[in-house]
């Protein structure tokens, strides 16, 4: 049986929004500054503002696995909002906000997925914190690094 997570990440950039909103709307460039990205591939670009945006990402964390899944855009509202569906070995879907104030950034991202591979929803009842400690460290990663990107000081990470 799948299991649910629900993860709620938040990054503090001592940057104004929309260079990171730039950083987190292009997607394809994360592997370069995300630790933990392994490839994004565009299947679709999606309309001009991103809508229906479709690709295929691959992690590859802490953990020894590599987790691969595509993601559709549904939502984009330049420069606070994006919405995904996530469908593959991870089902559910995301969602970044960004806030800003005296230039500085709050990114918020949460994230509603469930398992779908099988050894995964096998292992959940005793690796679930596990694997949540590995989603930790992928956002964690991910912060370090569009603060690296950006050249701003990464304020806070939780």
């Amino acid at each position: 049986m799948a299991r649910e997570y629900r993860f709620l990440t938040t990054w503090l950039l001592d940057s104004a929004r929309e260079p990171v909103w730039e950083a987190i709307f292009d997607q394809r460039a994360w592997p370069s500054w995300w630790r933990g990205v392994r490839d994004v591939v565009e299947l679709e670009p999606g309309d001009a503002t991103g809508v229906g945006s479709h690709s295929r990402l691959t992690w590859r964390s802490r953990l020894p696995y590599d987790l691969v899944f595509e993601a559709r855009t549904r939502l984009v509202e330049r420069p606070r909002l994006i919405e995904a569906d996530a469908f593959g070995e991870l089902t559910g879907n995301g969602r970044w906000r960004l806030f800003e104030q005296r230039g500085v950034t709050a990114v918020l991202y949460e994230w509603n997925v469930s398992t779908t591979k099988p050894w995964m929803n096998a292992l959940s009842p005793l690796l679930g914190p596990v694997f949540e400690w590995n989603h930790d460290w992928v956002m964690r990663s991910g912060a370090e690094g569009i603060a690296r990107l950006l050249g701003c000081r990464l304020l806070a990470v939780d």
